[in-house]
């Protein structure tokens, strides 16, 4: 791109931004919109988009997120390929799904800008399209060694241990490899199990997380939307915004849940062993509207998108098709705050933490690129009691903003390692963070 043509892309980005946030009057705080009963203000419809990413920097030599007093944090692995998700193997080896959005190839105006933004937020380095192994063979908190476990996937995402079979969800198909604990790559090719919902070109929310139920008798994917509010049709969303069930084998396939714009990380809740989900919400209705959220998943349920938004709220720009009857949409359990793009979710299951982070949820949050103050970029912690929140989301890993509002990382996936120490990629760091209690990290 040349240097008019950028100055151009951001002369349109700010006055996108200027017009969109000058819509509607006060807005209440980004606090607002968290916790089980969050303050819905009124919509803010407007033709354009808040546009306000930040800017993707990386991190400088040294430096790391802040964790609370009680912690370190450590590059577990960095110089990565935009690492999205993790995966702990039984072993404690770890995978990292390395993979990116691609560019919007329509050739308009629309596509530019949207590509400008995502370009701007570090989203659209060229796809790696791999899964790297990291191990750390003696539990010192090091990686030892480096390993191409598997690659020349599509878009890489969820990856599940099933049996002998490691699991991948790529953005258009779940397929699965021959495995045995302690290989460093993969066996042979890929046998696809189960087609997903997707667009070819703009293939909208493009990753596909993956789960297993307590047994190993049924697998769950999940897909996001194509578009932001079915802007394609409602054709072009079928299957879509949705949760998938399915045999290891791929037969007996069925939508699970639906109506969930975009559910990425999913866990399943320690105390009741109720399925959990983050759903990212719909844009374009103000700064404040719609609060992403995470929420127990009911077998059969209706979560709202594209009609409805937490409960009955109804969506006025979204018409109801005549042949279309719906059912009653269920309210989520517990807001995230809007535009925070939380993303991973986990449950923290060892006691290596304090007592008071047991069975609790740990959210990363990918952070904003539509609202006019931008919020997100960090790890959040919503403690849990009998299954259910038992309190307030409070910060946990920061600082992945600078202090010019620059992204030096993006939290994506978290997961807990075999030793109880939390793991978070960083898609924009290129890096693996390790965060570990005080006195186990001083040990060695």
């Amino acid at each position: 791109m040349t240097a008019m043509a950028r100055n151009n892309l951001r002369s349109i980005l700010v006055a996108f931004g200027l017009l969109a946030a000058g819509c509607g009057g006060a807005a209440p705080p980004p606090e607002a919109g968290q916790g089980a009963n969050p303050n819905l203000p009124e919509p803010q419809s407007s033709a354009l988009p808040t546009v306000n990413p930040a800017r993707a920097v990386g991190w400088p030599e040294g430096a790391a997120p802040t964790a609370p007093d009680g912690f370190v944090v450590t590059r577990y692995a960095e110089g990565l390929a935009h690492p999205r998700w993790l995966y702990v193997l039984p072993n404690n080896d770890v995978l990292v799904a390395e993979s990116s959005t691609r560019p919007s190839g329509g050739g308009g105006l629309i596509d530019w800008i949207r590509n400008g933004v995502q370009r701007r937020a570090g989203a659209l380095d060229e796809s790696a399209d791999r899964i790297t192994l990291l191990r750390d063979g003696d539990g010192d908190g090091d990686v030892d060694e480096r390993h191409v476990f598997a690659q020349d996937l599509n878009q890489p995402f969820g990856m599940l241990l099933l049996g002998d079979y490691l699991y991948v969800a790529n953005t258009d198909a779940v397929v699965r490899f021959r495995y045995a604990l302690g290989d460093t790559r993969v066996q042979g090719r890929p046998e696809q199990v189960l087609e997903l919902p997707h667009r070819d070109g703009d293939n909208g929310h493009w990753t596909r997380n993956l789960i297993a139920n307590e047994t190993g008798t049924k697998l769950y994917v999940a897909v996001g939307s194509a578009s932001n509010i079915a802007d394609y049709g409602v054709a072009s969303e079928e299957g879509r915004a949705a949760i998938w069930e399915f045999d290891p084998d791929g037969s007996n396939a069925r939508v699970y849940a639906s109506g969930l714009r975009n559910p990425v990380g999913m866990d399943w809740a320690p105390d009741t062993g109720a399925l959990w989900v983050a759903v990212n919400e719909r844009d374009m209705l103000g700064d404040n509207l719609v609060p992403d959220y995470m929420t127990s998943v009911r077998d059969g349920g209706f979560y709202g998108w594209p009609y409805y938004y937490w409960g009955d709220h109804r969506d006025e720009r979204v018409e109801i098709p005549a042949n279309v009857r719906l059912q009653a949409p269920i309210a989520p359990d517990y807001a995230l705050g809007a535009h925070t793009a939380s993303l991973g979710l986990h449950f923290y299951k060892f006691d290596a933490f304090p007592a008071r982070y047991q069975n609790g949820a740990f959210i990363g949050q990918h952070g904003s690129w539509n609202r006019s103050a931008r919020v997100g970029y960090k790890v959040v912690f919503v403690p849990f009691e009998r299954g259910v929140p038992a309190g307030e989301m409070e910060d946990f890993l920061t600082g992945f903003l600078n202090e010019r509002g620059h992204a030096q990382g993006r939290p994506v996936g978290v997961v807990m390692d075999q030793t109880g120490a939390l793991l978070v990629a960083d898609d924009v760091g290129d890096i693996v963070w390790r965060v570990a209690p005080q006195a186990e990290a001083a040990a060695p």
